[in-house]
């Protein structure tokens, strides 16, 4: 878990749109966390309540930076096993013999 400090973020609040009825169009309870070293926003309007959507823009904030952290694991090539490659080449024999017939039963060289 990633600790965000007080002083890395800017919180902005603005009026949410939508649905909600008078509460929700007179309070300005959106809100928008800036994650001013990395640049990353986060906001949530869902809540009538400032304080809900301050823990919900956090949280989607923390998961962000979280998903930028991490760290991608590089893929190691294995080798195809005997098996299937000679699975693989009976198929292509298989087929190129269906094709010789279809032509007739001539093989070209």
């Amino acid at each position: 878990m990633i600790e965000i400090k007080d002083s890395e973020i800017k919180l902005e609040f603005f009026r949410a749109t939508g649905p909600g009825g008078q509460h929700r169009n007179t309070t300005d309870s959106a809100v928008r966390i800036r994650h001013l070293p990395t640049g990353i926003v986060a906001q949530a309007t869902e809540s009538r309540s400032q304080w809900e959507n301050r823990a919900v823009a956090m949280k989607r904030l923390q998961a962000l930076l979280e998903r930028r952290n991490r760290k991608v694991k590089v893929r190691v090539a294995t080798k195809v096993p005997y098996g299937a490659k000679k699975e693989r080449l009976a198929e292509k024999r298989h087929q190129a013999d269906k094709k010789i017939q279809r032509s007739g039963g001539k093989e070209e060289d």
